[in-house]
């Protein structure tokens, strides 16, 4: 039986009551499909990609399974793991949205944020706890919070936490946990680890796939616009023209790295725009203020880091921009779901210079989609020579930066180059040295005779015997008593005492 409105989901009249308020009154296919498990109580095992609705998918049952029941100090009765900051502000306006019509407590653990003010929530318990897994453990380990009494737990975005190296802790955090509870796991992908993390965690759980993984929304129309040039000023000057072409409410423009960030706000700032910035090295605050103003539309172009790129519910995003090319297809799919949400259109462009062409490949790949061009698009020739040419500017470039190779403690290093020639033997240096004719190499002492006269006119030289070191003079002073120690300074000698 296929669901088509709110009102044939099993959710609390508070809870439909909010939903009516919010103004929906369809759900989407991953809300139809999870919901009535999850108020049911048993595991889900979403796969959804981004801008699907999984949020509310799981935050509504949570509401209504939450009515009754009482929290106690320390004791969240329900945990929310999601991978960055603004994902897990975002899961908390959702609670305040649907919850609008209960009494529920709800506690963001993130970093940037003072323990202090933490502190005081849980002490006075929570229904909803929603963290940043290194927060929860940090708070965990300080004794702040005890994870016995959590009856709910979600996972929220598991393919993010396995790309942010979250893996181990969620592990640890699940160990903490009761047994018996219901865990709710959502992803977009399901590489063999998180495949691994849900099977290891989940039990018995109902799979709901409203989509093939890692595909793109059908709402967003997508570009790619070819930049023969590799150099940066290049790629901002195809950007302000790719702007211009399109009537823009507001986008996100995504690089691949945080000082890139930076460089092109100020761009964009010098030619004109109303842009901000968003990056990791922002302080938390910052960041808050940034995303509110760019949900406000006091900001139309927001130039960001993948921080941005996964779980961020900004509903009327009109652009998406790819100022680099993502290294992974999977990270493209997560930045362009930014637009075209809840079935709204949207627009993706990409700049794509010579070196980019083969993660075009693999992005194509991913989507199962051709590449549709903006202008020329690039030969069979640019394709083949993908990834050879490299960018002077910066002295590294992209393609340098995917050739890097990782060192023990997991920091990417540069490949080493090949050594200079030096005067080590040929044998150290992995190769044979080759032969020198007497008149190109230096003259030898046994060059002037034949080698076999040599050894045979050579007289054995006697070895000279070490010249002995002169033994320095008495030191002049009182007599002193013989006691081996001749050797010591005056001043720590005793005198004899003579009667």
């Amino acid at each position: 039986m296929e669901i088509t409105s709110f009102a044939e989901l099993p959710l609390s009249p508070k809870v439909q009551a909010a939903v009516a308020a919010a103004g929906y009154t369809t759900p989407t296919p991953i809300q139809a499909q999870a919901i009535p498990v999850a108020v049911s109580g048993r595991d889900v095992l979403g796969i959804a990609q981004t801008g699907t609705g999984k949020t509310a998918a799981f935050v509504m049952p949570m509401i209504t399974r939450l009515e009754a029941g009482r929290a106690r100090a320390r004791m969240p009765r329900s945990l929310i793991l999601a991978p960055t900051r603004e994902l897990a502000a975002q899961v908390a306006h959702s609670f305040e949205k649907y919850g609008i019509n209960h009494k529920l407590s709800v506690a963001l653990l993130i970093g940037g944020v003072s323990f202090e003010d933490q502190d005081r929530k849980l002490d006075r318990g929570v229904d909803v706890l929603i963290a940043t897994p290194g927060r929860l453990l940090d708070q965990f380990q300080r004794g702040k919070v005890m994870l016995m009494g959590v009856d709910i737990l979600v996972i929220d975005e598991a393919d993010r936490m396995l790309d942010m190296g979250f893996i181990p802790d969620i592990e640890k955090i699940c160990r903490l946990l009761p047994p018996r509870r219901q865990t709710l796991f959502f992803s977009a992908t399901m590489p063999p680890e998180i495949k691994r993390l849900a099977d290891n965690f989940l039990r018995d759980p109902v799979r709901v796939e409203v989509a093939r993984p890692a595909t793109t929304v059908k709402s967003i129309t997508q570009r790619f616009r070819f930049c023969p040039e590799t150099e940066d000023w290049a790629k901002r000057e195809v950007l302000r023209e790719l702007i211009r072409s399109q009537t823009i409410k507001n986008a996100i423009i995504f690089c691949n790295r945080k000082r890139d960030v930076a460089i092109l706000h100020r761009s964009l700032v010098k030619h004109g725009f109303n842009a901000a910035a968003l990056h990791g090295d922002m302080d938390q605050q910052s960041r808050t203020d940034t995303l509110e103003r760019f949900r406000n539309g006091e900001i139309t172009l927001l130039a960001a880091s993948d921080v941005a790129a996964r779980g961020l519910d900004i509903p009327d995003v009109s652009h998406v921009f790819n100022f680099d090319v993502p290294w992974a297809g999977d990270d493209y799919v997560h930045r362009i779901g930014r637009t075209g949400r809840a079935g709204r259109e949207g627009f993706a462009a990409t700049i794509v210079t010579p070196d980019d062409l083969g993660l075009v490949k693999e992005i194509e790949r991913v989507t199962g989609e051709k590449p549709v061009w903006i202008g020329a698009e690039p030969t069979a020739e640019d394709f083949a020579r993908s990834g050879r040419r490299r960018r002077g500017s910066r002295g590294r470039d992209r393609g340098a930066e995917r050739s890097l190779r990782p060192s023990r403690g997991g920091e990417r290093l540069p490949e080493r180059r090949p050594a200079a020639a030096s005067n080590a033997p040929a044998r150290e240096r992995g190769k044979r040295a080759p032969a020198l004719s007497v008149a190109d190499r230096k003259p030898r002492i046994d060059d002037a005779v034949p080698a076999t006269r040599a050894r045979t006119e050579a007289k054995p030289v006697p070895p000279t015997e070490p010249k002995k070191r002169a033994k320095p003079p008495p030191m002049p002073g009182p007599k002193h008593a013989v006691t081996g120690f001749d050797h010591m300074p005056a001043f720590l000698r005793r005198p004899v005492r003579t009667a």
